[in-house]
Formats: structure tokens, sequence, C-alpha cells
């Protein structure tokens, strides 16, 4: 069995757990694109997942107009269909709030993490072969979790069982994956992955098996990632070894 297939079954295995887990009741809506977009995130892994990997960039969560409407990991919709040429059929969650509607690849909104990540990765490698044969790009937790007024609601700010549950499925996912990638790099994007790269893979780590890194967020919320974010990655990453 090769890598790829080999992710899409620990994906599938991930994704049903944490669809049985229980959340609070401030959280109303849960999206899980693994569902709904599996298609898209299929091809992805399909395409993408298939050899040895130097580094693995590591999110949080799906965004509302990146992963949710593509299934694809900052899925900014011009990225995942002008440059990965993914567009596959899109459902819907089986709850779905009013103002988070999932229109798939015909959403018109932008996700601005995505754009500047991809376009950061588009303009430094040129096209998508040459960055997937020593990168990839996933996410640690499947869901995107929104309260009754469509606010988001991040996977840290839960009550620790459940926080605890959700983690424990994650970690295990995350060390499924750099296991099969064989990645010798975990690059979490923001201080969130990053922590829970350290904390799954924490023997590894230790072990010098796997080196661990953080770039910033590319989030508008962000400050800093407002002032010439795709220069600050790219010191980074040098300061790394990586992308020298």
């Amino acid at each position: 069995m090769n890598k790829a297939q080999l992710i899409i079954e620990a994906t599938l295995k991930m994704s049903q757990a944490v669809s049985g887990l229980d959340f609070i009741e401030e959280i109303t809506h849960i999206y899980n694109p693994l569902v709904y977009a599996w298609d898209a995130h299929r091809v992805y892994i399909e395409r993408f997942a298939g050899n040895r990997k130097k580094v693995i960039f590591l999110g949080m969560n799906p965004g509302p107009w990146g992963m949710a409407q593509t299934g694809v990991p900052f899925g900014e919709i011009s990225a995942v269909k002008d440059w990965l040429k993914i567009e596959e059929e899109v459902s819907r969650p089986a709850k779905e709030h009013p103002k988070r509607p999932v229109e798939g690849f015909l959403c018109s909104r932008s996700e601005i993490s995505g754009k500047r990540l991809w376009s950061l990765i588009e303009n430094r490698f040129g096209n998508p072969e040459k960055f997937f044969q020593e990168h990839y790009v996933a996410n640690y937790c499947p869901v995107s979790f929104m309260t009754e007024t469509g606010k988001n609601f991040t996977p840290d700010k839960l009550p620790k069982e459940q926080q605890k549950a959700l983690f424990d499925v994650c970690d295990i996912h995350l060390r499924e994956i750099a296991e099969i990638l064989e990645a010798e790099w975990l690059i979490g994007v923001g201080k969130f992955a990053e922590k829970r790269i350290n904390e799954a893979l924490k023997k590894q780590i230790e072990s010098s098996k796997i080196k661990s890194g953080t770039i910033i967020h590319p989030s508008p919320a962000s400050p800093a990632a407002n002032k010439g974010w795709a220069e600050a990655v790219i010191i980074k990453m040098a300061e790394y070894g990586l992308w020298t």
C-alpha cells in the first residue's frame, strides 16, 4: 500500500473518531469538510502525499472560507482551483449556519490566510509538483466549531475534558502522518500548531528523529502577519536550514 492510501485510511479513521465526540452546548455548529468535501481532500492526498516529505506544515483547523469550502488545508478557492488544479463537487454540512454557508468552489469569499500561504509557496516553487517533492500541508484538527452567532470557536477554548478527547485523536493522527511521510521537520503555522507538534511528537523530537519549528500564522487578525509575512517566513525557514 502506497503512502497516499495509508494517509487516506488514517484520515478517514481520525475524521470518524472526531465526529463521534460530544462538545459543549455553546458550540451549535460543527463543520467537518473531511465528510462533505471528502472528494476534494482525497484528490489532494492522492496527488500530493505519495512520497516521503522533508517538511510538513501544520495548521490548526479549517477556516470558514478555505478548507471549509474546498476540503484542502488553507484552501483559498483560487489557489486550490488554479494552482493545485483541484475542483471537486462539495456537498453541505448536516447543520449549516446561515452566516457561514458552504458553497464549495462557487464561494466568492477569500481566505486571506490561505491566500498568503499558497501565494508564498507558488512564488517560491513555481509549480505544485516542485513544492510537494519535499513538502506537505496538513491541519491538526479536521473540524471547525461555531457558536449560535456564527463566531469561530477555536479548539484551544474547549473545556479540558473535551479538549483532551479531541487532542488525543488528533495527536494520534499527527503521529501517523509524520511516520507515514517519514517527515524530518514539522513546522507549526502559528503557536497553537507548534504546541501540538511538540506535545504529540515529544518522544520523536527528544530522540532527534524529528525536528520542530514554527512560522507566524498568516491570519489578517495578527498584526505581525500584516507586516511582511512572506519575508518573515522565508527568513525563519532559512534559520532552520530549510529554503536556503
